[in-house]
């Protein structure tokens, strides 16, 4: 296990043996003095980040020894200190500018670009939009899918680590700068509204249902209050700290949460109905830096939308035999997928043991896939992954499946959230294909793998980009088939299909909304006519997409770059291709921006030759 030093202080790439394996030994080698005074660099920009953010060295499990302290804080997200990171973001830029870039190759190369790429997209939007909190990617501070109500309960009940006395006492200090937090928040937004920026009336709707959802929970019932006295009381720690943290609770996240919702409530008469960014200040602009943020390519908005289409157009073709095997002969593919996605036969019962029934087939199905593994991958995690429901508190918005990362010391297991709120939009049939993508060998695999090689400076494994580690999700769920998982289930491959045409469709309504003036409606109608799924489950996916624009694009073009990246180095090497090694130099070489990947994997190639 690598203490925090270990990582704080890794090298370059000629340092570490699987990072080097990788790449293979550069044509030139870099300079060491650029290398070092680089990596040096980035150990003070790692420092400043968590500094800025103590969530970030929570989740690492870095919030200890000289860190410590770090686990009383939560980020300081006042108009004050995003003024200031803007500007010390800038710097930052000019800092690493001062690295000569053409004395690096291989790993270190890699590593400058990816930090460059990082930074400038934030400058950009730093200076370009004056709202949202700066950059770009979330234009409102408080939806359903942003802002602290949302995140920071099942952050204090998941990642804070109680141990000790100390720890219990540093959840209390968190629990009160809860509040001071959301009251930062409101000062945020209410700068936001009056340069003009004010979510959708859907959006406050759906975000109000959730804020009242905690506003009504009582402190005997609430999560973040029975969490640290079932804990405290599990270590045996003596005082009473469920009664404290109800007095916190009660007298101030509460408090801070109702004016919140209270500021929300007057600015709904105020809020408008269209749902893409373009009506708000620079907002083409916006969503342009957005695409670039997320997806990490340089593709158009129209770009993007042909090519969704054109997606969408391909899938459905392949889709329409596999229908038709099932006796679904007539009408289109998305209303055919509509039939097989409301049978019965499909659906577990809505009810709270047939959910528990659920996660035990989905861990079924990560045994199988793990015992494939081997075959496909020359390096495995360690880290374990854990199976959850989505908080109830906010399974109203929340999407249908994500990941949480584990620490990095692998003490915090990652964990797969589904969401449970009605089994009637998971039909069984698309679950494995979900739990692939979530799990293994998606996104729990990639991301663990990441955290545990040695020879990565630990700036790039806080980093991630969507375009990437989305791309890998869903290149997995390709990759399923090829390890076998659907010979025996047709079903379930008619889910893979459909989760592609899932993503295909995102390409065209996150492009339509944000670029193309398409309404909510016209795009809720579009995915449940082309997907066939439920309303309730697409109004869902498209309010998410208004409230992240350019997010969605990410994972089928980061897919399609690590297909054409694979198809290019098997071309190239021909019988020497090696499906283990083509992944252990994309994923062993840490998360990057696309371009940057294709850079790595034509270094492979060469190395290979």
């Amino acid at each position: 296990m690598l203490n925090r030093r270990d990582l704080l202080l890794n090298g370059s790439a000629a340092a570490l043996l699987p990072v080097v394996a990788a790449f293979g030994e550069p044509a030139k080698p870099s300079s060491a003095v650029e290398a070092k005074a680089m990596n040096a660099l980035f150990d003070t920009f790692v420092q400043e980040q968590l500094q800025r953010s103590p969530e970030t060295a929570t989740s690492l499990g870095l919030d200890k020894d000289e860190l410590a302290e770090l686990k009383s804080r939560l980020s300081d997200v006042s108009l004050a200190a995003t003024a200031k990171e803007k500007i010390d973001n800038a710097r930052r830029i000019e800092r690493l500018k001062a690295i000569d870039r053409a004395a690096l190759s291989g790993l270190d190369a890699a590593n400058y670009d990816t930090v460059m790429f990082t930074l400038a997209v934030e400058d950009e939007g730093d200076r370009g939009f004056n709202y949202g909190g700066g950059g770009s990617g979330a234009p409102y501070i408080l939806s359903q899918l942003t802002g602290s109500y949302q995140s920071i309960p099942d952050f204090l009940d998941t990642e804070h680590a109680i141990e000790s006395a100390a720890d219990a006492e540093s959840y209390m200090a968190r629990l009160n700068a809860f509040a001071t937090m959301m009251d930062q928040e409101l000062e945020q937004v209410r700068h936001d509204v009056e340069n003009g920026v004010v979510p959708p009336d859907f959006v406050i709707d759906k975000t109000l249902v959730q804020m009242n959802a905690f506003l009504d929970t009582p402190a005997d019932k609430a999560t973040i209050v029975k969490s640290i006295g079932r804990r405290a009381r599990e270590k045996g720690l003596s005082g009473d700290y469920e009664a404290k943290a109800a007095a916190i609770y009660t007298g101030k996240v509460l408090p801070a949460l109702a004016r919140q919702a209270a500021y929300l409530k007057e600015l709904r008469p105020m809020a408008g109905h269209d749902a893409g960014v373009a009506r708000l200040p620079k907002g083409s602009d916006y969503y342009r830096v957005s695409l670039k943020k997320y997806t990490t390519s340089g593709l158009s908005p129209d770009e993007i939308h042909q090519a969704g289409l054109d997606l969408v157009e391909s899938l459905s073709a392949e889709l329409d035999p596999l229908l038709k095997a099932q006796g679904l002969n007539d009408k289109s593919v998305g209303t055919r997928l509509s039939i097989m996605a409301s049978d019965p036969k499909y659906l577990y019962e809505n009810t709270d043991a047939a959910k528990v029934k659920m996660i035990a087939d989905l861990n079924a199905k990560v045994a199988v896939v793990l015992a494939k593994l081997p075959g496909y991958f020359d390096i495995l995690p360690k880290s374990k992954v854990e199976i959850r429901r989505v908080p109830k508190n906010i399974e109203a918005g929340a999407p249908g499946g994500y990941y949480q990362p584990g620490s990095l010391d692998g003490a915090r297991p990652g964990a797969y959230y589904i969401n449970l709120r009605d089994t009637a939009e998971l039909p069984s049939w698309g679950l494995s294909t979900l739990t692939y993508h979530e799990s293994i060998p998606g996104h729990h695999l990639q991301i663990s793998l990441s955290n545990e090689t040695t020879g990565l400076p630990l700036i790039r494994k806080i980093l991630f980009f969507s375009g990437y580690g989305e791309g890998w999700a869903l290149y997995a769920e390709q990759l399923a088939i090829e390890m076998g998982m659907y010979d025996s289930d047709p079903l379930g491959r008619i889910g893979q299909l459909q989760a592609a045409l899932f993503r295909a469709v995102r390409l065209v309504v996150d492009s339509g909304m944000h670029a193309k003036g398409w309404s909510r409606e016209k795009t809720v109608a579009y995915y449940v006519d082309t997907l066939g799924e439920k309303e309730t489950a697409a109004v869902t996916e498209i309010e998410r997409y208004c409230v992240w624009p350019g997010q969605a694009c990410s994972y089928m073009l980061g897919k399609l770059t690590w297909l054409k990246a694979r198809d290019r180095a098997r071309q190239a090497l021909g019988p020497k291709f090696d499906l283990r090694a083509f992944h252990h130099a994309g994923l062993l070489s840490g998360a990057l921006p696309l371009a940057v990947l294709d850079q790595v994997i034509d270094q492979y190639v060469e190395r290979a030759k």
